[in-house]
């Protein structure tokens, strides 16, 4: 019989993304939606790690037997102090487009050179079991940020972020291509790890 793995989040394309990397694994990923949870904790954590936490805790009292997995992830810019960091949803505050959002860090970044305008995405994953054990796993992708928007594909701020391997923004990327090196995709790689040698 197949593992439920309940998904804290209402973003199609991170489920996506979950259902594609976990694929194999015997187990059924579903929405908090589709299992009828809503839940939007306070994330009162100073790292994505913790924040992470809170939001798969929120929902695994509602859930039994099944696997409950949270991400909090965010984009940390070197020459900003590493902002926006774990505020990136919120940047500007939570109802401002990304459109918006990345216009002021592109503002924010006006001639730097690009030596200087180093970035990453960090993705932090929380489990916790059915028995109660919990842990974390993390992700990064390294890159910088661009003089301007490209691309149709990603979400976020992917028309920002520029991977020098590629020559692209990650918004330029293809599916396949963005989750063989994305943060959230590494951070799932070293999910699915662990829950193998668990199984």
């Amino acid at each position: 019989m197949s593992k439920t793995v309940v998904f804290a989040t209402g973003n199609q394309n991170k489920v996506r993304e979950v259902r594609q990397i976990l694929d194999g694994l015997d187990v059924e990923v579903r929405t908090m939606k589709e299992m009828g949870i809503a839940s939007e904790p306070e994330e009162t954590g100073e790292t994505f790690e913790e924040n992470a936490m809170i939001k798969a805790a929120a929902i695994a009292d509602a859930v039994q037997d099944a696997i409950v997995l949270a991400d909090d992830s965010g984009l940390e810019i070197d020459y900003l102090n590493g902002e926006p960091g774990i505020y990136s949803a919120r940047y500007l505050g939570e109802d401002t487009s990304y459109e918006v959002k990345n216009a002021k860090l592109i503002e924010r970044l006006e001639g730097v050179p690009k030596e200087e305008r180093t970035a990453r995405f960090v993705c932090a994953i929380a489990c916790i079991l059915p028995d109660g054990s919990r842990f974390t796993t993390r992700g990064t992708i390294e890159g910088y940020i661009g003089w301007e928007p490209a691309g149709e594909n990603g979400f976020g701020y992917d028309p920002i972020f520029y991977v020098d391997e590629y020559g692209c923004s990650t918004a330029q990327m293809t599916p396949e291509q963005k989750n063989a090196i994305s943060h959230r995709g590494n951070a799932l790689r070293a999910l699915r790890l662990e829950l193998e040698k668990r199984w």
